[in-house]
């Protein structure tokens, strides 16, 4: 059976309540008294309830962190710099996978507002995430957002320049002399797939390129599945493209396992470059072009944010930082140099 306070306090000889005031380092307590009582909690094995403490005294010293695909190795990365800014700072980080669905966004949220946890770092679903993040400012939760903005909805916020990420990988294959260049892209609800599109047409229309509606494809879900039947349908195109800009590394994949699969190599038959880094496939075999966004940097900057709001270190009604990525040259492209970083 589990340890009680009340179980601590009898073998100690003392009341509850000085068994809690000893827990919470409270001076008013005696040498003696509160040698007693921690004896008696290591030779009982006490645990304190963490988490009832913190709700009497409105501080459970607990962040959320909701992130939309905890197997997109992004937001991997994004959770354990996060949580480890959390850590050094004497928090503890409860964390949520979505799974890109609006209605366990919901739930999640109003979960984390009744555990009162004390702030919020959130990589929302989509737009429509906004009724869900209006529960945390009914209940005075602070929060940031992270990687993905809201139209309209103000909010402290860390994302990365995707228009001009997106804009410098399509000038690279233009440059490669490739006229035919495909994108696979998200839902319009999701900023980031909103602004990497906008980049991409921007490239097209400086170079006087048409743009060609059947060269932009909405992937069917963001995994190598959906890049891969995305893919397919851009290559069985009648005038299929010659080059593919992939909205992240894991759309990425299927299009590489696509291209395989038409008995194409790339770059020769088929260019690739795409948004993301995965760091162990790049070790081992460097092959992606990629813009490469500072996973960690979201991560560390944004649960800075966080704590910064929480303790009232800030006067300003929001904060946004956009993080620059950098420009990866690989095999994938078809320029003829490998693994430079440019910019």
């Amino acid at each position: 059976m589990r340890v009680t306070l009340r179980d601590v306090a009898e073998r100690a000889g003392v009341s509850p309540m000085t068994v809690s005031r000893v827990i919470n380092n409270s001076p008013r307590v005696q040498a003696d008294t509160r040698r007693r009582v921690e004896a008696a909690i290591i030779e009982l094995e006490y645990v304190p309830n963490r988490l009832a403490r913190g709700l009497i005294r409105r501080k459970t010293g607990t962040l959320a962190l909701l992130v939309p695909d905890l197997a997109n190795p992004f937001f991997t990365l994004i959770v354990q710099a996060a949580e480890d800014v959390a850590w050094r700072a004497g928090y503890h980080v409860i964390l949520c996978d979505t799974r890109a669905e609006l209605e366990r966004e919901r739930e999640y949220i109003e979960d984390m507002v009744e555990f009162q946890v004390e702030g919020v770092l959130v990589a929302p679903v989509s737009d429509r995430s906004r009724s869900n993040l209006r529960i945390l400012g009914r209940s005075n939760t602070p929060y940031v957002l992270i990687d993905r903005s809201i139209a309209g909805f103000e909010a402290d916020l860390v994302q990365g320049d995707s228009v001009a990420g997106a804009r410098r990988l399509v000038e690279h294959l233009i440059e490669l002399d490739h006229r035919r260049i495909a994108m696979i892209t998200e839902i319009p609800e999701i900023s980031t797939a909103r602004e990497r599109l906008r980049g991409y047409r921007d490239a097209l229309q400086t170079a006087a390129i048409e743009q060609r509606p059947e060269y932009v494809v909405e992937a069917s879900a963001v995994d190598p599945r959906g890049g891969y039947e995305a893919a397919l349908h851009l290559l069985d195109l009648e005038q299929p493209p010659t080059a593919i800009f992939a909205v992240n590394n894991i759309v990425a994949a299927g299009v590489v396992e696509a291209a395989r699969e038409r008995g194409l190599e790339i770059p020769g038959d088929l260019a690739l470059v795409c948004f993301d880094d995965i760091e162990h496939v790049s070790r081992l075999y460097p092959f992606l072009t990629v813009m490469a966004q500072p996973a960690e940097t979201f991560g560390s900057l944004a649960a800075q944010l966080l704590l910064d709001r929480i303790a009232g270190r800030v006067r300003e009604r929001r904060r946004v930082v956009v993080l620059p990525a950098d420009f990866i040259v690989r095999r994938s492209s078809g320029a003829e140099q490998e693994a430079a970083v440019i910019g």
